[in-house]
Parts: structure tokens; C-alpha cells; sequence
């Protein structure tokens, strides 16, 4: 077995469960509900209105993705199909980077199906978002969902249940969204100011999320409303380079992810 398979494999089983098809309707009103909203208090580049678009797509998609993808590697150990798996010619590596291609293959399928059908709304109806700003809204949610789903590798990998992996998921969901703003300011809060620029720009490094939101918010016109302490994101992601280093940036953080889910699934088949 290779990647691809594995992928495809995954790609079956993720079709075949309800709870995609369930997150599927339930993105694809939430995408409708963006379009209302939209509508109702229209305006262009960034602004409370694409603001709260925003935030709101923050507080859905990593949850979704990470229940998901944690479900989904802890289902192997709880069922034994990874066992079954083992005793084939596939190295870990191709197991787990099949496993990622797959899950991230149905989590944007779903995305792209809220979207689609929120784009021939608008189209149809003349209300729907700007071009450029729907390829924006597109990145910012595709981003979350391919380094999100990163996280959710290691955190199948850790979980030995679905129990463990159900409590990891909604931990990290809430200590990445929900408290991020109340731990960011304790945290700068405890440092001496000319720390404080170097602290900030480790931390968003850190939340993939916080990564997303900032480069998304600039590429909308954003950036004055962040603050001084962002002057640097802002020109650096304002450059024409920007967009290609934020790439990188997210390619280093889904490697380093799903190598470390490799190196604890490699070390519990050794021990197998």
C-alpha cells in the first residue's frame, strides 16, 4: 500500500460518515447565514461586518476539523485497523501523510460545497461578496482547515480513546480561540516591553489560527487596526513576497506536525 491509497481509503470512509455530511449542512448554513450578514450591512475590504465573518468562521471550522481528524486516527487504534495496517509494506510515513491527504481532501470538499452554494446565491441574488474577497475568505478558511487538521494528527496520535481524543480536541479549540486574547494579554503582561514585540510574534507563531486571522485581516486593509506591535506583519505580509512566506510558514507548521505524528506512531508500532 502507498499514500494514495491510504489516502483514498480515507477519503471513502470520510464520504461514508455522517458525521461530514452533518458538518456539511451545518457549514453550508453557516456559510448562507455570512451571505445574510453581508448583505444586510454591506461593505468593502475589512470592517466590523468581515470582522465578525471572521470571527465567526474562527469559532466553527477549527472545531470541526479537529474533532474530525483526532476521531479519525483514534479510530484505527480503537477498531484495529491500524494493526491490521502494520502488517503490510507501508511505512509509517506514508500512513500517517495518507491519512492527513484524505481527511484534509473531505474537509475542504466540504468547505468548497458551503462556499459553492453561497457563491450562486450571491450570483443569482447580486448580493454575494467580491471576487477578491471570497478568494480571501476561501485562504482564510482552507488554512485553518489544513493546519488544524495538522494538530489533529498529533492529538489522534496522543488519544488513546475517542473520550481522550473528544477532550484533547475541545482543550486545544478553546485555549486557541476562546481564551487566546485572555492568555495573550496575561502572558505580555508579565514581560518587560522590549520583550514584548519578540513574545507577540512567537505566540502567533504558535496558534495557527492567530497566523490565519492576521494575514487575512491585512490582505482585507486591515492592518491599522491592529496595533504598533504588528507594524512588522503588516509590512511584511503587504510585500509582495508576503503571500509566498506565509506559505512557508504554514508548510513548516503541517511538516513539523506530521512529523512528530510519525515519530509517536513509529515508536508504538516498534514497540507492537
Amino acid at each position: 500500500m502507498s499514500t494514495f491509497h491510504i489516502a483514498l481509503r480515507e477519503v471513502k470512509i470520510g464520504f461514508r460518515n455522517p458525521w461530514s455530511y452533518s458538518f456539511m449542512v451545518l457549514f453550508t448554513l453557516f456559510s448562507l447565514s455570512l451571505l445574510v450578514i453581508n448583505v444586510q450591512y454591506f461593505s468593502q475590504g475589512y470592517s466590523s461586518t468581515t470582522a465578525s465573518m471572521l470571527n465567526l468562521t474562527l469559532y466553527l471550522l477549527p472545531l470541526m476539523t479537529l474533532l474530525l481528524g483526532a476521531f479519525s486516527l483514534t479510530a484505527e487504534k480503537e477498531e484495529g485497523s491500524w494493526q491490521l495496517l502494520s502488517t503490510y509494506p507501508i511505512s509509517t510515513l506514508s500512513f500517517v501523510a495518507g491519512k492527513y491527504i484524505g481527511l484534509s481532501t473531505v474537509l475542504l470538499s466540504i468547505v468548497a460545497f458551503g462556499y459553492g452554494i453561497t457563491g450562486v446565491v450571491g450570483f443569482m441574488t447580486g448580493k454575494g461578496l467580491a471576487a477578491d474577497a471570497f478568494g480571501l475568505f476561501f485562504s482564510f478558511t482552507a488554512g485553518l482547515v489544513l493546519l488544524f487538521l495538522a494538530i489533529a494528527l498529533v492529538l489522534g496520535t496522543l488519544a488513546r480513546n475517542r473520550w481522550q481524543a473528544l477532550t484533547f480536541a475541545v482543550t486545544v479549540w478553546f485555549f486557541a480561540i476562546i481564551g487566546w486574547p485572555t492568555l495573550l494579554i496575561a502572558v505580555l503582561g508579565l514581560l518587560p516591553y522590549i520583550w514584548i514585540k519578540p513574545a507577540l510574534t512567537a505566540l502567533t507563531l504558535i496558534n495557527p489560527s492567530e497566523l490565519v486571522r492576521l494575514f487575512v485581516v491585512i490582505k482585507l486593509g486591515g492592518g491599522a487596526v491592529l496595533g504598533p506591535e504588528y507594524y512588522q506583519w503588516v509590512q511584511w505580509i503587504k510585500h509582495p513576497a508576503g503571500a509566498w512566506i506565509f506559505i512557508l510558514l504554514c508548510l513548516v507548521w503541517i511538516g513539523l506536525s506530521v512529523g512528530f505524528a510519525n515519530l509517536i506512531w513509529e515508536r508504538s508500532r516498534s514497540r507492537g
